[in-house]
């Protein structure tokens, strides 16, 4: 095995360029920072110490059920409600995630969900790219690149989604950069937003689809064959297409053309071990998706409530799939060829960050030195 195969260390990882595709906004608060705004407005918390919140987070979501996921959501929605509360949680968003050693992110929230206390949701959506904004120059100051974008979510079981995809296309110079659709994906499939997606291409307008997470088969067929999804989110149970009986997998039909069209899947490990799409992240189909070459890039979902972070999903990766630096390399250009930035400005943190960072580490570890 060659240093470059080899599995990189935890500080190693820490240090890696990463791009990530499936952020919830949401779904990423600092434990005090509810705490703080949630003494402000009365809101009650389970607890009101930073460290049991965080583990209360956790326990809840590790659940194995989807539904009692969402529910915690309860929670951090609650305390962004105001203008000043929206804009300082994005702008620790940014600052989290350039820590972290993310170079670009696709950061997504429903902007109705902002709106229970008066907000309209073009000023929730204001308010969270003026956070983004300060948190990039935040993190800049030290040390850390890093360009955050904005995919606005419709709600699947509400009557919005034009409205906000609308707004989408309103704000795609501006630091939105798509479109999604979020919530229960069971009884709710894409099909029934087909218009707002139908209107969507018609801008010339880019969209990923929540889609094979809770849900299997039909509901990815429907985001990519009916709707024109660019991007699966999750997708994960595309896995369900393909035979493994034999001495070689055999891919079904739709399998086949989610791989052959490089359809990027936005997959989220420890994520789908928490809602029980899987029971560990050595039994996650990522590791079979990767050697069978779909387009897979890695994602966060949830960091609050996942207990992760970018770095924490590639050690456990690495740690389940023997993967080295050539793997987290690939699934990083995935990401960033995926991404819905404009070609430019992907072009720009390819070549300006990602493959220099990369160069670099490789060298030092075939030298077989790890200082910097």
């Amino acid at each position: 095995m060659s240093n470059l195969n080899k599995v990189p260390t935890p500080e190693q990882i820490k240090l890696l360029p990463k791009a990530l595709l499936h952020d919830h906004l949401d779904g990423g608060l600092r434990p005090q920072t509810i705490i703080d705004i949630a003494k402000e407005i009365g809101h009650e918390l389970p607890t009101y110490d930073a460290a049991e919140l965080a583990e209360w987070f956790r326990a809840s979501c590790d659940s194995g059920s989807l539904v009692r996921y969402l529910e915690t959501f309860a929670h951090t929605v609650a305390v962004m409600q105001r203008t000043e509360d929206i804009i300082r949680v994005s702008r620790e968003c940014a600052i989290d995630l350039a820590r972290d050693g993310v170079v670009y992110a696709e950061v997504r929230m429903a902007p109705e969900l902002l709106t229970e206390k008066g907000l309209t949701i073009s000023s929730a959506i204001e308010a969270i790219l003026e956070g983004f904004r300060v948190g990039e120059i935040d993190a800049k100051a030290e040390g850390n690149a890093i360009r955050v974008t904005l995919l606005l979510c419709g709600m699947r079981q509400n009557q919005l989604s034009q409205e906000v995809a609308e707004l989408a296309v309103k704000y795609r110079d501006r630091g939105v950069v798509g479109f999604d659709i979020a919530g229960p994906e069971d009884g709710f499939p894409p099909s029934d937003q087909l218009d707002t997606f139908e209107f969507l291409r018609r801008e010339n307008a880019h969209f990923t689809i929540h889609a094979g997470e809770a849900y299997g088969l039909p509901s990815i067929w429907q985001a990519i064959q009916m709707c024109g999804a660019e991007r699966l989110g999750h997708g994960v149970r595309i896995i369900e297409d393909i035979d493994f009986s034999g001495a070689k997998p055999k891919l079904g039909r739709l399998s086949a053309y989610v791989r052959d069209r490089r359809i990027p899947l936005e997959l989220c490990p420890t994520s789908n071990v928490n809602t029980g799409v899987c029971s560990s992240i050595a039994e996650h189909p990522i590791g079979m998706l990767r050697r069978l070459r779909f387009r897979v890039t890695v994602n966060t979902d949830n960091r609050l409530m996942s207990d992760t972070s970018m770095t924490k999903e590639f050690v456990q990766l690495a740690q389940a799939f023997d993967w080295g630096l050539e793997d987290f390399e690939w699934l990083t250009l995935n990401a960033m060829k995926s991404a819905f930035a404009p070609f430019p400005e992907r072009l720009r943190i390819i070549n300006g960050l990602v493959k220099p960072r990369y160069a670099l580490l490789k060298a030092e570890v075939a030298m077989g030195s790890n200082d910097r």
